[in-house]
Formats: structure tokens, C-alpha cells, sequence
């Protein structure tokens, strides 16, 4: 491996390790606030991307052993000493479907890393904040597919996917002045797949819809 591929594997791992710990430990009292933290931090991977120079090693070694991690740490899992209380607390298999979206995106768009940062912020800091805030401070709610969602949870999701997908091109360097409509159009789009994503689907469907958008209206 390239010294910075090395490099950013092991700034990946460290990372999500000091985040388990403080989801797992120290927030103990609180596994579905610990979740969401989690869940939300995980997102500023999308700042680390641009240490990688191989395909193969983002996806494979630093994004692919996430998805076995995390299904050990689920409630599914067959080692039942090593299940996680962040993964337990909410949809099972959410960090899971998480870690698939990572891994793939990683395969597919190495060359425009900008889009696995809008994939993977799109998740993190919009479906995250949707979550807390909606859980936390939502009073009016609607129900799709035996998931009930708060009106203000989809707002969250609007308001938080718009700022850091803008914030992801902007660390990418790419000018966004002929692009904040495209933007506004994804955000919408992320927000109304968040909605209608049963049982933690929303973590497979929002961090592919958002970038293959973007592909399609500005790469593509």
C-alpha cells in the first residue's frame, strides 16, 4: 500500500474507534442519543477521503470491514457478548446498511470523492439530526410504512443535508455559485427518500440517491 493509504486506513480506524468508545461508555445511560452521535460523527469521514490514493484500499480495506463490524454489533448478531447498544438502540440494521452505502460508494466514485462526501453527509448529518431533533422536539408526525416521522424531523433532514453537502464542495473546492439549485434538489430529494424508507432503508436509499443526482445534472 501507498504510505498515505496506510495513512488514512489507520486515521479511519482510530477515528471510529474513539467514537465508539464514547458512544459505548461514556454515554452508557443514553444508547439511542449514543446512536445518533455516532451516527452523525461517522459522516466526517467524508473529510478524510482525499488522503486516499487507491481505489481499492478506501473501499476494501478502509470502508468494506465496517459492514461485518457493525452486523457483529447488531442485535442480529451471532456473538451475542460483543452487541453494541448503539446498534441495538433504534433499526438494527441501520449502521450496517450504512456501511454497505460507504463501501460502495467508495468503489464507484473514487475519482469524485465529492460525491461519497455528499452520499455519506447526506446520511449522517442529515438523516441524523432528522432523528434527534425530530425524536427530541417533533409534535406532529405522519406514518409511512409503520415508521412514524415528525414534520420537523424532515425539515432537520432538508435544512442539515443542504449545508453540508454544501460545505462537502466547498472542502472539495468546487464552486457551487451555478449549482445551489441542483443542491436545494437533492436536498428535497434525500428528504422525501428519508420519509418513505421503511425500517432503516433510508441508510441505503439516501447516500445513493443524493451523489447520483449530482452525477447526473453536473458529472454526468
Amino acid at each position: 500500500m501507498i504510505p498515505r493509504d496506510v495513512s488514512g486506513v489507520l486515521l479511519v480506524y482510530i477515528y471510529v474507534a474513539i467514537l465508539l468508545i464514547i458512544t459505548e461508555k461514556l454515554l452508557d445511560r443514553y444508547p439511542t442519543v449514543s446512536r445518533k452521535i455516532l451516527h452523525i460523527m461517522v459522516g466526517n469521514i467524508a473529510f478524510i477521503l482525499p488522503i486516499f490514493q487507491t481505489r481499492e484500499v478506501m473501499a476494501f480495506l478502509a470502508a468494506g470491514p465496517f459492514i461485518l463490524f457493525t452486523f457483529l454489533m447488531s442485535p442480529h448478531s451471532p456473538i451475542k457478548s460483543i452487541r453494541g447498544k448503539t446498534s441495538a438502540a433504534g433499526h438494527g440494521m441501520g449502521l450496517v446498511y450504512y456501511s454497505i452505502a460507504w463501501t460502495v460508494l467508495a468503489y464507484l466514485f473514487f475519482d469524485h470523492k465529492e460525491l461519497i462526501a455528499i452520499g455519506i453527509l447526506a446520511m449522517s448529518y442529515g438523516d441524523g439530526f432528522a432523528s434527534l431533533l425530530g425524536v427530541k422536539f417533533g409534535k406532529r408526525h405522519y406514518n409511512v410504512w409503520g415508521d412514524s416521522k415528525s414534520y420537523l424531523g424532515s425539515l432537520a433532514m432538508f435544512v442539515f443535508t443542504l449545508i453540508t453537502i454544501l460545505l462537502a464542495l466547498l472542502f472539495y473546492e468546487i464552486e457551487i455559485q451555478d449549482k445551489i439549485l441542483i443542491l436545494v434538489y437533492i436536498a428535497a430529494v434525500a428528504t422525501f427518500a428519508e420519509a418513505i424508507s421503511p425500517k432503516g432503508l433510508d441508510n441505503i436509499a439516501v447516500p445513493f440517491i443524493a451523489p447520483l443526482i449530482y452525477w447526473a445534472f453536473v458529472i454526468g
